[in-house]
């Protein structure tokens, strides 16, 4: 029962009373949901698909007409690349009697027969496959690789290209997961100083992304989730569930330093920081769901996963974290205690220093930091999108290897070709498709299976990834197909993986406004009613969109221009949106923890420095430890073989890096003390009409 004067506990405090109290039957509750949906998971198994289908698209409209009239061009195809020194005139016995094997196995429809390039010692073989590729079961495309590469020997090099051998070869996460959950461990022993205390935000974390991902593996039997979005789930799972579990875990500590027993500590740790998590984790699950605005399918399946992985994680954090305190409650008020004996009452006099020193100079903080900010931002104003393609793969693999061979051998625009597809006869096609410039050649025309239409496949001068590429693109369609076209009356489409990435990017950078918009007004919205203010709400999101753009510089001089010995390309098409969102949403869960605490002492006193000071001073520690935690975990996956992970790894590191440290620590107090009483100004007609939410509770 509470002490008398106690206030009554709000709704979260009694989730938590209620969980203490049945603190087993709670933990076998999480562990028997967690296990059955593992279990079922794996029983029923994933039917993960890459829907990258971008409706309305020239590209889009190209592969539909082509698998309607049966033009082989739709399905997936495998180049088998063989280089001989000496020659390949010496091995056609041998290559013959590889591509005889291989045209027997399983999914392959056709090979195309063995051409050559001048100089006579590179030469490649097109193995077509029954369905697109991501569709093609890799064990079959496995098979096809090991039959090929067995011929290699005696001079003769065997080498294999394409999406489904790049599928097949694809590799995990490399023990990033792991890497990071050790440095959060070591961070949080560090913080708390004993093992039991540390263990329990990791076993909240990892409870929450088990289920996630067992949740997700069943939803893909319904619904197109991207065969990339476990390691995603995983990132942000390990990386807001530490966090979240860290925000209440801190606050209980000090609840039991300030003489709490472990039941009410737990009761008005999860009145306080429960309530701050919960709308954190809304502000993230709205920024998530914005995706949908995009209208990507692609992306829609990979917002949907991570909202529910946060979801869950927010569950874990209000239900599971109070059963586990309920459990080792006793044992960590004694070495908390300990602790202050031996310590005294802790100051964090340093971050009220900080805040103090800002708050003397406060324009000239502010200048100094956002000029820092917008110095780094300034790259991804040149930032080019698009996708890694094979030149972009480790060189051990075999799909590098005869992707270097094929520009050797052919050209550099060989292993990106542009299939243009006519409606009817294209001879007159091939011939303005040669004269074009930047097209190295063009292949006579390929009718589909019911004649109706034909495909010409054009090779363009420069590699896939080249800007130049992208201009012909534009250019082909602008330009040359629309006067032809009149000359002609038959319609042309350009299509082909080069052209359906120019397209992809086309779009997401076209619907970018519309998705930015709808995430910061919904999350301007929500902080509205949270802190009943007109400019913090404005601030947050100004502030949020500066550690975005700081974050997305930093991906374009790493893996753009490649700096620091990262592969130079273009940043992954879809990288930028999904940084906005889950950076958005995690930069909200600093800016309400810190600032519900401001609001909590402006309440109290009316004083808008005093607040400041006393806000920094109570969240400072807690908001660097959960930053640091967030920052080795999301660091770690720059460690992985993906290059996607890499780029995502390194955004969200640098991004809560700058927030934590830059934007919370010297922009927040800076503009705090600017406006001063300003800040918590709300015109009365809208205070009339906006519900009262409370964050923190006394």
């Amino acid at each position: 029962m509470p002490a008398p004067g106690t206030p009554p506990a709000g709704r979260f405090g009694r989730l938590a009373a209620w969980s203490q109290r049945h603190r087993w039957a709670a933990l076998v509750l999480w562990v028997a949901v967690v296990a059955a949906i593992t279990v079922g998971s794996q029983a029923a198994g994933s039917t993960y698909h890459n829907d990258f289908s971008l409706p309305g698209t020239d590209s889009q409209a190209a592969a539909d007409l082509m698998a309607k009239h049966g033009s082989r061009q739709a399905d997936a195809t495998v180049q088998i690349v063989v280089q001989d020194a000496q020659g390949l005139a010496a091995e056609r016995q041998d290559i013959g009697a590889m591509l005889a094997e291989i045209r027997g196995l399983p999914s392959v429809t056709d090979v195309g027969p063995l051409t050559i390039s001048r100089s006579g010692t590179i030469g490649y073989s097109t193995v077509t496959l029954d369905a697109a590729a991501q569709d093609v079961p890799k064990e079959r495309v496995t098979r096809i690789i090991d039959t090929a590469r067995a011929a290699s020997g005696h001079g003769l090099r065997v080498e294999l290209g394409g999406d489904p051998v790049r599928g097949a070869e694809e590799s995990g996460g490399g023990g990033a997961e792991g890497a990071g959950m050790l440095a959060a461990l070591v961070i949080l022993v560090l913080l708390f100083g004993s093992l039991v205390a540390a263990a329990l935000p990791l076993v909240t974390a990892l409870f929450a992304v088990g289920g996630a991902i067992g949740l997700i593996t069943l939803a893909s039997r319904v619904f197109t989730v991207a065969d990339f979005t476990p390691p995603i789930m995983m990132l942000i799972g390990l990386g807001v569930g530490v966090d979240y579990a860290l925000l209440i875990f801190y606050r209980y500590r000090r609840e039991l330093r300030d003489g709490a027993d472990p039941a009410a500590a737990t009761r008005r740790a999860l009145d306080a920081a429960g309530r701050t998590v919960f709308f954190a984790g809304c502000t993230v699950i709205i920024a998530l769901l914005g995706l949908i605005a995009l209208g990507l399918g692609s992306l829609q399946g990979v917002a949907l996963a991570v909202a529910l992985t946060v979801l869950v994680t927010m569950a874990a954090s209000l239900t599971l974290l109070p059963a586990l305190l309920g459990v080792f409650g006793g044992r960590i008020q004694r070495l908390v205690l300990k602790r202050a004996a031996k310590s005294g009452p802790p100051e964090d006099g340093g971050w009220r220093r900080l805040a103090a020193a800002v708050q003397r100079r406060p324009v000239p903080a502010l200048l100094v930091a956002v000029t820092a900010l917008l110095v780094l931002s300034a790259p991804a104003l040149d930032m080019r999108l698009g996708f890694a393609d094979a030149g972009n793969d480790a060189p051990s693999t075999t799909g590098r290897q005869a992707y270097d061979l094929l520009a050797e051998g052919f050209g550099p625009g060989f292993n990106g070709p542009l299939i243009v597809v006519a409606r009817g006869d294209a001879e007159e096609l091939r011939t303005a498709l040669t004269r074009t410039r930047g097209i190295a050649a063009a292949t006579p025309p390929i009718p589909s299976a019911d004649g109706a239409v034909s495909a010409v496949i054009a090779y363009p001068a420069t590699a896939p990834q080249d800007e130049a590429t992208a201009r012909l693109v534009h250019e082909l369609r602008d330009d040359v197909l629309p006067s032809l076209s009149a000359r002609t009356g038959t319609g042309y489409l350009v299509g082909g993986p080069t052209a359906a990435a120019q397209d992809f990017s086309d779009s997401v950078s076209a619907r970018m406004p519309l998705f930015v918009a709808v995430v910061v007004g919904l999350s301007a919205l929500l902080l509205t009613v949270v802190f009943r203010s007109v400019l913090i709400p404005v601030k947050a999101a100004l502030l949020n969109l500066l550690s975005i753009s700081a974050a997305l510089g930093a991906i374009t001089l790493v893996f753009q221009d490649g700096r620091f010995g990262a592969q130079s390309g273009p940043v992954e098409a879809f990288i930028p949106v999904m940084i906005f969102a889950i950076v958005f949403g995690l930069s909200m869960d600093y800016e309400v923890f810190l600032v519900s605490r401001i609001h909590e002492e402006w309440e109290r006193t009316r004083d808008p420095s005093r607040s400041v000071r006393e806000g920094l001073a109570a969240t400072g520690k807690v908001i660097t430890a959960a930053a640091a935690i967030m920052i080795v975990v999301f660091a770690a996956f720059v460690l992985s073989p993906d290059r996607m992970l890499q780029q995502f790894g390194l955004g969200l590191a640098v991004a809560v890096l700058l927030d934590a440290v830059v934007i919370r620590c010297l922009i927040v107090p800076a503009v705090m003390q600017v406006l001063g009483r300003h800040a918590w100004w709300l015109p009365a007609p809208l205070a009339r009409r906006l519900p009262k939410l409370a964050l923190e509770r006394p």
